[in-house]
């Protein structure tokens, strides 16, 4: 049966946060996740990440793009519950020692269902308070 609506997901293209503190932003989604900077943030505040297929844009709420959506974010009441990002080959005691090097603070490892079933999964948070899944395959 042939789906009769014309739009077709495939996957996350790519996730944008409003962020305080840009710098400290792209040094931790760079040097704890190994995202790469890819574009910017020159003048318009923005950092583009690759993060595998993706991208994750960190937008300084107070440069000229940051400002057109208000005000800074409030981290006490957050804007969205968090994003997963697909992790392989999951090394649970390798990304469990790197975050743990990195001060970062991680839950436990559990499995958690996704869009490729259910595997290991870890949330963390970014500098700024944003829920990060870090997520393998079983």
């Amino acid at each position: 049966m042939q789906n009769p609506n014309p739009i077709n997901i495939r996957a996350i293209d790519h996730v944008v946060l409003r962020v305080i503190d840009l710098p400290s932003m792209v040094r931790f989604y760079a040097d704890v996740l190994g995202c790469r900077l890819e574009r910017g943030p020159g003048d318009l505040g923005l950092a583009q990440m690759r993060a595998g297929a993706s991208l994750i844009d960190l937008i300084d709420s107070s440069g000229p793009l940051g400002k057109q959506t208000g005000a800074p974010p409030d981290h006490d009441t957050p804007n969205m519950d968090h994003f997963c990002l697909q992790v392989e080959p999951w090394d649970n005691d390798a990304i469990r020692s790197h975050l743990e090097a990195c001060d970062v603070e991680l839950s436990e490892t559990v499995s958690r269902y996704g869009a490729l079933g259910a595997g290991p999964s870890i949330y963390i948070k970014d500098p700024e308070g944003n829920n990060i899944e870090l997520k393998g395959r079983s």
